[in-house]
């Protein structure tokens, strides 16, 4: 699904996402945000355990930050974007958002780079032919 802020994607809260108060533990803000470029990934249509078996490359996250400016709650809807920032010969940044649903009132911001690896030996290796095109429309 797109939105104004790119691609967008849904998750509800369950109990496993919170801590001992029911908010949403803060280190799982960032399987949020995996499950979210993954998906944003999935539907420009490259899948990563097919970019691992037929290509060789795999992707690292090589550099985070986060704001956390209000918590979610447990049964909370929430919706989290991604949106390339840049998208160089070897990585791809992104700017992400958690807001929750239906009022969309921002809860996490963060700043991500993935970089793209040579599965075999962990080296930088750039982006196959023609994805990183694919990946900086639209």
């Amino acid at each position: 699904m797109s939105s104004d802020a790119g691609f967008a994607w849904q998750v509800r809260v369950y109990w496993e996402d919170t801590d001992a108060g029911g908010i949403v533990y803060y280190a799982n803000y960032l399987r949020f945000l995996e499950r979210a470029r993954t998906e944003w990934l999935r539907a420009k249509g490259f899948e990563q355990g097919r970019l691992l078996a037929e290509e060789r490359i795999q992707f690292a996250v090589v550099e985070v930050g986060v704001a956390y400016r209000s918590p979610a709650r447990y049964g909370d809807l929430l919706e989290v974007t991604a949106r390339v920032q840049e998208c160089r010969k070897a990585s791809i940044s992104f700017a992400q958002e958690v807001r929750r649903l239906p009022d969309r009132q921002l809860l996490v911001e963060a700043t991500v780079r993935a970089a793209s690896l040579d599965a075999d030996n962990l080296r930088p290796r750039s982006l196959p032919a023609g994805m990183r095109e694919a990946l900086l429309d639209g």
